[in-house]
């Protein structure tokens, strides 16, 4: 039958379905038959064919046929993996049911009185598969479907490879089939890379894109703020009920790390081969971070001693948590399995940034946002990989892309929520000293970024582009800026040499924070001050030696140290710098730093373009909205008790080990060690204060700027000017000297040795998990994957609850 007889066919039916009032009996295979026996409708025609009013009206004033329809299209998906799918006209119905089933689903979603729907159980569809007589051990129709869309993914000849010999051998018997044995690539746990073939590829993907489309109930439900509410989809799925659960899982994991998009390493080549592999690559790594959806923070999460040898599985473990794809991810434990990982990983976040002198020589991926979940859910779930990725500068592979990516979306609303997924992962890795260390490798690889050019160490590379974001993105970010100072004071103490353009950025951030307006004019805004101050005493008291460049830094923009030192505290004075507010420009715009030339072949950071979707996100914990302030909840925002909520401070003892302060008693160290007078008693008693400033009624007063002007921990610094200014003025008068050079060869073979005050502990913050982070990961993936499925637009204009869709 011809392609446009079909399409007719099918419309028919679909016309018929909705304008019968009786309803039609499940026996009546003539009439069901239409939907999938004789059609050959590809998955955009069944979205065409089949409109959304359409699907609506069935499901208000018919609702018995599309139950039915439901039932019978998973009845045939049940029946093409019992019986194996051999011929082509059953894998034809199976992949009609399969589109079928993605278009309606949403709409059994969007309404909550059909919800339970494939959660009830159907006559006859029995557990055991004994007929009718076992109905009290009946399967809801959910996890029938879920069992036969895991055994249609390892069908032989459908979406794998046969292992038969000859045509003479009988099929092989799906029930029989070690699907361990067909994993879909080589890499976790299975070293044979099977011959690729477009037709396995294409039939893998219309099923992982149903199965997505299962998965997606949780978009309908409203976020919650304990996030309990597992989806029984994802927990079903990934249970022992699944006896595909390991392949499946390594199958995408391996497909998703073994893809490599550039094609060969020959230019122009992804023009001339079309690539069937990246939609498969695509729709493996939405099915996976959603499969991981997992509250880390709420449940016991293996602890990993690595005893075991010889399997891709770590078996010395505690059972862990019962989803078995988080289960399985927390023990992967090779040193070769870890290296596919993250090699696969940074070449993928790697390909935005490949640029070479043929413009479009190589393909652009999309999915980078899905891989960014996806290595924060390998950091989180398995602290074995997190310490491999900081063993060696590998982590700089990642840490490059990262910087991109922030960088390029920081004026862009329509991608806050990938901001904060690269700053939370940049923050969960500065919390280990490793990643200190590896920063001062020096940056030689030329992304082309808009920012200036310097020479120096990936160290200098993050904060000139952390700078950037501070000084030169919207609005929205500015709840971020806590994230980004803690992670600049985390890893200070193991900067070697920053660059004088470094040095520069970070004496630029203190001048346009400590301006009294800005000081004055929220509860939270010295937070920032404080934080810079201890990136400055840490490279002061720990790595003075290579550090000439930011001590000068220092020296000539001693005043500032000046002016917090004597910060005016009477209400007159107060009142004075507020009303300067409403007159005087951002403190954050561009003047007073010197912006070097951008780099060669960078384009400058665009908005996003007019009317493009974005979806909502909850609030971060920590960063928490106050009322309104938009459907993000960023708009005005309250930094609460800021970047507490989200970290644990530990100290750094003498031999490197890390001692949470959290519990312990607070040790008073030396004076004005920030470790021990840090501000967070006085944040604590500002909870409340914070409230009043985001809603308007904020008033500074003497008592409050006084609590924690005492607390500024200035005396290195003012110890370090008393010090070297007379040291330099001396050598300028003598050599009449306005020679940069020359002061910073004395800089460097100063010392301050027993002149300074007993070095503090260093201070770390540590990312801490919680329910409020786990429920934004959550809104953040579902919206990528909404935003992302365009073709075809499986949710759109449906009732999603989990985040609005806004326009920019």
């Amino acid at each position: 039958m011809g392609s446009a007889d079909s399409k007719l066919n099918f419309r028919k039916a679909v016309i018929q379905l909705t304008t019968k009032t009786q309803p039609v009996e499940a026996t009546d295979d003539a009439f069901w038959d239409q939907f999938w026996a004789d059609t050959a409708t590809s998955v955009q025609d069944v979205f065409a064919l089949v409109p959304a009013a359409e699907i609506r009206a069935v499901r208000e004033e018919s609702p018995s046929n599309l139950a039915t329809l439901c039932y019978k299209a998973v009845e045939k998906l049940v029946q093409g993996a019992e019986s194996g799918c051999h011929s082509e006209k059953e894998r034809q119905i199976v992949l009609n049911c399969s589109r079928l089933l993605t278009r309606v689903l949403p709409y059994i979603f969007e309404d909550p009185d059909w919800r339970g729907f494939f959660w009830s159980t159907v006559p006859g569809a029995g557990r055991g598969g004994q007929g009718e007589d076992d109905d009290e051990n009946a399967r809801p129709l959910a996890e029938s479907l879920l069992l036969a869309i895991a055994d249609l993914l390892f069908c032989p000849d459908f979406t794998v490879q046969s292992h038969r010999r000859s045509t003479v051998d009988s099929a092989e018997d799906i029930h029989s089939l070690d699907s361990c044995e067909y994993i879909w690539e080589a890499g976790v746990g299975f070293a044979h890379s099977p011959q690729p073939s477009y037709i396995h590829d294409m039939n893998r993907m219309e099923l992982l894109k149903l199965l997505l489309t299962c998965f997606s109930e949780a978009m309908y439900l409203p976020p919650a703020p304990d996030s309990g509410n597992t989806n029984p989809w994802v927990q079903f799925f990934c249970s022992a009920e699944n006896r595909h659960a390991l392949p499946l899982f390594t199958s995408l994991l391996n497909t998703v790390c073994a893809y490599d998009p550039v094609g060969y390493g020959i230019p122009y080549n992804h023009l001339i081969f079309s690539d069937y592999r990246e939609p498969l690559v695509e729709e493996a790594a939405q099915v996976l971070i959603v499969t991981l959806d997992h509250d880390s923070a709420t449940s016991t999460s293996p602890t990993v001693d690595g005893t075991t040898t010889g399997t891709a599985m770590d078996d010395a473990d505690p059972p862990g948590p019962e989803n078995l794809f988080v289960n399985y991810l927390s023990r992967i434990h090779r040193e070769e399995d870890f290296q596919f990982i993250l090699k696969g990983i940074a070449r993928l976040l790697s390909n935005p940034l490949v640029q070479t002198y043929l413009p479009n020589s190589t393909k652009k991926i999309q999915f980078h946002q899905e891989l960014l979940v996806l290595f924060w859910k390998l950091c989180d779930f398995n602290k074995k990989f997190l310490f491999f990725v900081l063993k060696s500068s590998d982590v700089l592979d990642i840490l490059v892309p990262i910087l991109y990516f922030l960088n390029d979306a920081r004026a862009d609303q329509s991608r806050v929520g990938l901001m904060h997924i690269g700053v939370f992962i940049l923050l969960l890795l500065s919390g280990e000293r490793n990643f200190g260390v590896r920063l001062n490798k020096p940056y030689s690889v030329r992304v082309p970024m808009d920012i200036p050019v310097f020479t120096g160490t990936h160290a200098d590379l993050l904060i000139v582009v952390f700078h950037k974001i501070i000084t030169s993105g919207h609005q929205r970010l500015q709840p971020l800026f806590d994230c980004l100072l803690t992670i600049v004071v985390n890893v200070s103490p193991y900067l070697k040499s920053l660059s004088m353009v470094a040095a520069n950025k970070l004496l630029h951030l203190l001048e346009a924070f400590s301006t009294t307006w800005f000081l004055f004019s929220a509860a939270q805004n010295h937070h920032l001050v404080f934080f810079l101050l201890e990136v400055f005493n840490n490279i002061i008291q720990y790595q003075f030696d290579g550090n000439s460049n930011l001590v000068y830094a220092i020296i000539r923009k001693r005043s500032v140290f000046h002016q917090l030192a004597n910060l005016p505290t009477d209400l007159p004075a107060i009142h004075k710098a507020l009303q300067r507010r409403r007159r005087a420009p951002e403190p954050l715009s561009r003047t007073g730093s010197q912006e070097g030339a951008s780099m060669e072949g960078s384009r400058p950071a665009a908005p996003a373009e007019p009317g493009t979707l974005k979806t909502s996100l909850v609030a971060t914990p920590g960063l928490a909205p106050a009322g309104g302030g938009g459907g993000c909840g960023y708009q005005q925002q309250v930094w609460g008790e800021g970047i507490d909520k989200l970290t644990e401070k530990s100290q750094v003892s003498e031999d490197g080990t890390l001692r949470s302060l959290e519990s312990a008693p607070q040790q008073n160290s030396a004076e004005g060690s920030p470790a021990a007078e840090e501000p967070s008693q006085v944040w604590r008693e500002q909870r409340r204060l914070s409230n009043a400033s985001a809603s308007g009624q904020w008033n500074p007063t003497s008592e409050w700027v006084l609590s924690w002007k005492s607390k500024l921990p200035l005396q290195t610094i003012m110890r370090l000017l008393q010090v070297l200014v007379p040291q330099v003025e001396k050598i300028c008068i003598d050599k009449g000297l306005t020679d940069e050079s020359e002061i910073l060869r004395f800089l460097q073979h100063g010392t301050l040795v027993g002149l300074l005050p007993v070095p503090h502990p260093i201070l770390i913050r540590k990312y801490q998990a919680n329910s409020g982070t786990a429920m934004w990961f959550r809104t953040y993936m579902w919206g990528v994957i909404y935003l992302r499925n365009v073709d075809p637009p499986v949710w759109y204009d449906t009732d999603v609850k989990l985040f609005e869709i806004q326009r920019v």
